[in-house]
């Protein structure tokens, strides 16, 4: 049993529920949203349409939970650590499992996370730190119901470890690739004491310089910002842990 089949069994046997990040290293994680086969065209339009925070690793067939090619055997319903509940854009609770919301109409996506390339960045010799979520006033290409601004992932890096990251990220092109900013947050629309994940900051640290990623929880907003009945995603942080490797999913 390899380590991420390993990591899924305790995350459906609920002895797993804390986040994925820094974990399994070498596996491609991904962002899931769940929703209606009555929405699933426009999603899927709306992901293509915007690559960068929207990179499509997989669709599953209507109303099947296994992602038959990114891990064969899977369970969407229950192989992820934790799932927060939407309904009618409101966060209404997180759960271990999936399996009573899950129905013949469901559709699950597999969205390419960020946090695939923390290792690769790790043995480039750029720690891994700290990473907060912000919204940002570039706004994605609508389709149907679906709109609204991308969303990012900020990292702290030194200048010569930002060289690095630009390089090494942008073979990683199926979990968001290269950076879409560096410098400047305000240009961006970005006000750093109002981050969606982390800690404010008042100011950039002396000697460190902020790189900004596409986020995969850029299709999340704008499914939230729908209101749809139902909406099911993973909780940040607690991602899918596929069996692809990461190494062989990016260009040489």
């Amino acid at each position: 049993m390899t380590p991420a089949q390993e990591a899924r069994l305790a995350m459906r046997k609920g002895e797993w529920t804390g986040p994925t990040k820094h974990k399994v290293p070498g596996y491609v994680k991904c962002n899931l949203v769940v929703l209606s086969k009555e929405h699933a065209y426009d999603f899927i339009v709306y992901c293509q349409r915007n690559p960068k925070p929207c990179p499509l690793i997989e669709v599953t067939d209507i109303g099947n939970p296994e992602p038959k090619m990114s891990a064969p055997k899977a369970d969407l319903r229950t192989d992820l650590p934790k799932y927060a509940i939407y309904r009618n854009g409101i966060r209404e609770d997180d759960r271990t499992d999936i399996i009573n919301l899950w129905t013949d109409d469901s559709v699950a996506f597999l969205i390419g996370s960020g946090m695939t390339f923390d290792d690769a960045l790790e043995r480039a010799g750029v720690p891994m730190t700290q990473t907060w979520l912000y919204e940002t006033n570039i706004q994605t290409i609508p389709s149907g119901k679906f709109f609204g601004p991308m969303v990012v992932t900020m990292r702290l890096m030194t200048p010569q470890q930002s060289i690095i990251a630009c390089q090494l990220t942008g073979r990683f092109v199926y979990t968001h690739g290269a950076p879409i900013h560096i410098g400047d947050p305000l240009s961006i629309g970005i006000d750093l004491q109002k981050p969606i994940v982390g800690p404010s900051l008042a100011d950039i640290p002396k000697g460190l310089m902020p790189v900004f990623w596409a986020c995969g929880v850029t299709p999340q907003y704008s499914a939230i910002a729908c209101k749809l009945d139902l909406l099911i995603a993973h909780a940040p942080a607690h991602s899918f842990v596929t069996d692809l490797i990461a190494d062989q999913l990016c260009i040489p």
